[in-house]
């Protein structure tokens, strides 16, 4: 049973950072290719980021890029997103998903952005 488990978001200023992390069980985490998504306040869930097994490749969305970084950890089971120069656009609950349409995710984190 695939379960997902995020965690490390809060409530953070304009141009400050914060470090998202999942931890996955109940599949092959090291030939999986994972994902981040987020869903901001009353707006779908749209797709962040996502990173090849073996962390070799990652691609972002155009609104992130520059500012987001993609990571795993093969060892731990995990899969990180570092966010910088966040912005107000940013907010939202981020999930992980080891799936492209993000069919099973985590329960989430918040990321709540405000001065």
């Amino acid at each position: 049973q695939v379960q997902l488990v995020e965690s490390g978001g809060g409530l953070v200023q304009p141009g400050g950072s914060l470090r998202l992390s999942c931890v996955a069980s109940g599949f092959t985490f090291d030939v999986a290719s994972m994902y981040w998504f987020r869903q901001p306040p009353g707006k779908g869930l749209e797709w962040v980021s996502s990173i090849s097994p073996r962390g070799g490749y990652s691609h972002y969305a155009d609104g992130v890029k520059g500012r987001f970084t993609i990571s795993r950890d093969n060892d731990e089971n995990k899969v990180f997103l570092d966010l910088k120069s966040i912005i107000t656009e940013d907010a939202g609950v981020y999930y992980c998903s080891n799936d492209q349409n993000a069919v099973g995710r985590g329960p989430g984190t918040q990321v709540t952005v405000s001065s």
